[in-house]
Order: C-alpha cells, then sequence, then structure tokens
C-alpha cells in the first residue's frame, strides 16, 4: 500500500507542471509548498471579498431590508483606502526596520486591520438595519459602525494584498515573477469559489445570530490563515540596513519615474474603465437573482462561486497563452469583448425568467473579467521599472481598487434612482446596460496600447 501511495504522489507531482496553472512558478530555492502556503493570504483576502461583494449585500438588501444604495455606498467605504496602494507598496519597497523585514510589518499590520473590522461588523449591520434588539439603538451608531467596520477590512485587505504580492516577486527570480503573481490570483479565485459555497450553506436558514458566527468566524480565519502565510518567509537581515545607504527618492519622485512613459498612464486608464464594467454589477447579481428570478441565499450565493469560476477559467487560460507570447493589451481588450455578450444574457435572462440564462451570464462574467485581469496585470509586471515591483503593484491595484468602488457605489444608486421611477427590473437593466457601453470604450481604450506594443515588436 505504501509503494502504491508512493508512487500515484511521484505521478500527481510530475503533472503539476504540465497541468496546474503556474506550477512552473517554483523554484529549488522557492519549492510549491512554500508558494502555496505564501498564497493563503490570498485565501483571506478572497474570504473577505465574498462576504463583502456577495452575501452581505444580498442579506442586506433582501433579507435585512436596507436600501441598494446604502448598501452600494457601505461596500464601497473600503475603497476609499484603495488610492493608497501604491503609496504602501512604495513604502515596503523602502521601508528599514531594525528586525531585517521590508513586508512583513505591512502585511501583519494590515492583518490586525482585517481583523478588527470583522470583529464589530456584525453587530454595526444588525444596528444599521433595526434588527433584533439593536432598533432601540439610534441610527447613527449603525451609520457610524457598519462605515467604520467597512473601512477597516478594505485598509487591511488592501495593505495585505499588495504587500504580499510583493513578497512573492521578491522570493522568485525575476524571469518566474508574473507566474508567482498569476499563482496568487488563481488562489484568490479558488479561495472566492470555496468561501462562496461555504457561506451559502452556512446561511441557508438565515438568522441574524448566524450572521454573527459567520463574520466572526472570517475574523478569525483571517488571523490564521495570515500567520500560516508569512510564517518564515521573509528572511531576516538587519545587518543590511547597516550598510545599504539610506534611499533618499520619495514617493513623487519614484511616482514620476513609474509614469513618465505614457504608455503607464494610458495602461492605467484602461485598466480603470475595464474595472468599471466589471465591477459595477457587483452588489447587484445576488439581489437581481433574489428579487427578478426569486432564487433564495444559498443559491444566489453560489452565484459567486459561479462568477469566480469563470474568472478561474479566464485567468488559466491567459496564463497559457501569455506564457507563449501573445500580446497581454490584446489579452485584455479579448476579455473585455466577451464581457459585451455575458451582461446581455444576464439583461435577457430577467425578461425571460431563465435563471439558467443568469447563470450562464454570470460565468461568462467572471471570465471575461480573468481574461482582461491577467492581461493588465501581466502587461504591468512586464513594463515596471527596475527595483519598483510594490509601487507598479501598488499603482495597479489602486486603480482597480478605486475604479471597482466607484462602480459599486454608482450601480446601487442608478438602480435605486431608475426602480423608483419605472420597475425594479429596469433598475437593475440600466445599470448592466452602462457596464456594456463601459465595455465598448475599454476596448477603444486598449486599441492604442495594442498598436504601439505591434510596432515594437516590428522594430525589434
Amino acid at each position: 500500500m505504501g509503494n502504491i501511495s508512493k508512487s500515484l504522489i511521484r505521478s500527481w507531482a510530475s503533472l503539476g507542471p504540465k497541468f496546474l496553472p503556474f506550477a512552473d512558478a517554483a523554484t529549488p530555492e522557492v519549492p510549491l509548498p512554500r508558494l502555496l502556503r505564501l498564497s493563503l493570504f490570498q485565501v483571506s483576502v478572497g474570504m473577505a471579498l465574498v462576504l463583502l461583494i456577495g452575501t452581505l449585500n444580498r442579506v442586506l438588501i433582501v433579507e435585512l431590508k436596507v436600501p441598494a444604495s446604502i448598501v452600494s455606498i457601505m461596500i464601497s467605504i473600503p475603497l476609499i483606502f484603495a488610492p493608497f496602494r501604491a503609496v504602501i507598496g512604495f513604502r515596503s519597497d523602502t521601508h528599514r526596520s531594525a528586525l531585517g523585514w521590508k513586508r512583513v510589518p505591512y502585511i501583519w499590520m494590515g492583518t490586525l486591520v482585517q481583523f478588527g473590522g470583522f470583529a464589530m461588523m456584525p453587530f454595526a449591520l444588525l444596528v444599521l438595519s433595526g434588527a433584533g434588539h439593536a432598533n432601540e439603538a439610534p441610527v447613527w451608531i449603525g451609520w457610524f459602525g457598519a462605515g467604520i467596520s467597512f473601512l477597516l477590512v478594505g485598509a487591511g485587505l488592501h495593505t495585505t494584498q499588495t504587500v504580499g504580492l510583493a513578497l512573492a516577486n521578491d522570493l522568485v527570480p525575476k524571469e518566474s515573477q508574473p507566474n508567482a503573481v498569476g499563482l496568487m490570483y488563481v488562489m484568490l479565485l479558488l479561495s472566492m469559489i470555496g468561501c462562496a459555497l461555504l457561506f451559502g450553506e452556512l446561511l441557508r436558514e438565515f438568522t441574524p445570530g448566524r450572521l454573527i458566527q459567520v463574520i466572526q468566524g472570517a475574523a478569525l480565519a483571517t488571523m490564521v490563515l495570515n500567520i500560516t502565510a508569512l510564517w518564515k518567509q521573509e528572511t531576516r537581515r538587519p545587518s543590511r540596513f547597516e550598510t545599504e545607504p539610506q534611499k533618499t527618492m520619495s514617493f513623487q519622485e519614484a511616482w514620476h519615474l513609474f509614469t513618465q512613459n505614457t504608455d503607464s498612464v494610458r495602461r492605467l486608464i484602461a485598466v480603470g474603465i475595464g474595472t468599471m464594467a466589471f465591477s459595477m454589477e457587483d452588489i447587484l447579481l445576488e439581489p437581481y437573482g433574489g428579487e427578478v428570478l426569486g432564487l433564495t441565499v444559498g443559491q444566489t450565493t453560489t452565484l459567486t462561486a459561479t462568477l469566480a469560476g469563470g474568472g478561474l477559467l479566464g485567468f488559466g487560460l491567459a496564463s497559457y497563452v501569455l506564457n507563449r507570447g501573445f500580446d497581454p493589451f490584446k489579452m485584455a481588450s479579448l476579455g473585455a469583448a466577451v464581457g459585451i455578450p455575458a451582461f446581455l444574457l444576464v439583461i435577457f435572462s430577467g425578461n425571460l425568467q431563465m435563471a439558467e440564462l443568469f447563470a450562464s451570464g454570470v460565468f461568462l462574467i467572471g471570465f471575461g473579467g480573468g481574461l482582461f485581469g491577467h492581461g493588465t496585470l501581466t502587461a504591468t509586471m512586464q513594463n515596471a521599472p527596475a527595483e519598483q515591483c510594490g509601487l507598479a503593484l501598488g499603482a495597479w491595484g489602486a486603480v482597480q481598487a478605486s475604479a471597482a468602488g466607484l462602480a459599486i457605489a454608482l450601480g446601487g444608486i442608478i438602480r435605486d434612482v431608475v426602480a423608483a421611477k419605472t420597475s425594479v427590473l429596469n433598475g437593475y437593466v440600466s445599470v448592466y446596460a452602462i457596464e456594456v457601453v463601459l465595455l465598448l470604450a475599454t476596448i477603444w481604450a486598449m486599441y492604442p496600447l495594442i498598436m504601439q506594443r505591434r510596432k515594437l515588436q516590428v522594430i525589434g
């Protein structure tokens, strides 16, 4: 039996580099098990994202009867911290610690902040909605508590993710860095799939008490996952700060160096438009399934898994193609093109009352988003100036997260305004139609970048 087990293990290991996405990111110095353990910080980030943009928005809008505009504003509050991702990435590039760490202090502080936000969030949400005994509390307490809790979770996950990705790049050779970052995002998508299914099952029979248990369980899991991910990853080298001269470049100077190429600015603009196109529906898909198609909490929560599954497939396909020299800007444009019929399927599903059509559209939204995300991420990594990995990833994440926050807030407000004047179905459809227009704008914004890269290839 032992020989059979060893044979199976050897066979599985030999299949890894060929069939597992980003398995070739591993090196003798940083084997795959160590990279997978480091990627646990992405599992905690994925868990937080599922709660914020999936489970909680459905519960607040449908079960707790909180207006969608209020929910969208609350969920977009964490994105207030998003523009600081570039600053955090830069600081972690140049941090000088007596303990000899650059990345670990930032990831640890991000973990503590995220834990604190989750710890207070369920009670703030119950006060905000007026559920249970909380209906005797002043309204402003609910607003204040919910806003602070969402802001803390957002600050924590943005800090953890930005610096965690930079640490992954530090650990592997330069030629393997894009694959290592790709592996991190595959783990993020897998986490979103698993957590969506888990939360859907736990909240199948919704009660306020069960909501408290789920969110505080997420707080504890955040600490456990991130501590495990960080354990003995970054080498402590206190002596390097005694011999290395103090870096004098300011953030403004580093940012000027990063953006002195006009393509960097164009790329960030395209990332912003495309992210808005793929994010405006984030808090509306599950309520759409509940209000328009009559799906249960468990059924709509699995939609987050469907969305993440499509993203995982898109990310895996993009990795396979991009590693063979495909233009990342063209890949991002193809992702935007896939999103157009995806949103049309979602629109038609409401009119036809077809849940299967809705699920297909959601899957394609995730697939297109995966192609777009990997394309823009790869382009960012390939064009990052030397020794500015954290800044490059932070800038990409800052634009992406800020655009997502703006889109989420606008999506909820537009839905409520249109629904109040016409019908609930039209409120949702108007948002999805705007996203189709934004996807067309994304393709238009990507075109100059594709042509510029083509010219460089011809010259080269």
